[in-house]
């Protein structure tokens, strides 16, 4: 599983440790939600402010 970062259009490197945290934190949240096969392939989320 990979997983980017980007800020303003800037990519943000992520260490081995952080892209697993983050990885699977997301995955665990967006699977526990109805509706999502298990055999999804890209989950993309976008947030602004």
């Amino acid at each position: 599983m990979s997983i980017k970062l980007k800020v303003d259009g800037k990519d943000i490197p992520l260490n081995e440790f952080v892209e697993k945290i983050m990885s699977g934190t997301i995955t665990g949240a967006v699977t526990s939600l109805r509706g999502i096969k298990e055999d999804w392939t890209k989950i993309e989320i976008e947030i602004q402010k």
